[in-house]
């Protein structure tokens, strides 16, 4: 019967050796070529920078002036009627039970009337402060005294849909 003859060890390493020294001397090579076209960016870079500095510190200074649209302005909303003859209407827009009544007693702590306390027809994405025509001012006033951000003309809700109320405050979440 045959066998077939193995390989001395001996045999099968200088090639694995050689391998791995041919590996090293290319990572060493590759290296070296990375380090040179580096410096050789950098300063190319560096170059073009200082370039372009010279240039921007010789041109010359342009002087013209740009002036911007003359706006009107418009007369800012201030409220006319104390906080205690200013009638709001509370309306909870997020769902969660109670929060209505408990947004009404914040409106009434900071001395405004509170009308009606119900459900806003539908949910709200953040708190709103409404206001009927002629009241925005007031309405500003109740958005800064609640936090309130947005503050807008009634959108949505006519004025007589308000009752005897002067202005809305919708809860959000």
């Amino acid at each position: 019967m045959d066998h077939p003859l193995q390989a001395p060890d001996a045999l099968v390493r200088p090639w694995r050796t050689a391998a791995y020294i041919a590996v090293a001397i290319a990572a060493v090579e590759l290296l070296l070529l990375l380090v040179i076209g580096g410096g050789k960016l950098a300063g190319w870079a560096t170059h073009r920078m200082e370039l372009a500095a010279e240039q921007q510190v010789a041109a010359p200074v342009h002087t013209s002036r740009v002036t911007a649209p003359i706006r009107k302005k418009e007369p800012v909303a201030v409220a006319k009627r104390p906080r205690s003859k200013t009638v709001v209407l509370v309306l909870n827009g997020n769902g969660r039970t109670g929060a209505a009544a408990s947004a009404a007693s914040r409106v009434h702590a900071r001395g405004y009337k509170v009308g009606d306390v119900t459900n806003a027809p539908e949910l709200v994405p953040r708190s709103i402060v409404m206001f009927k025509p002629g009241f925005a001012g007031e309405g500003k006033r109740l958005g800064k005294d609640l936090g309130v951000k947005l503050v807008t003309p009634l959108d949505g809700m006519r004025a007589r849909d308000l009752g005897r109320a002067d202005l809305v405050f919708i809860l959000g979440p």
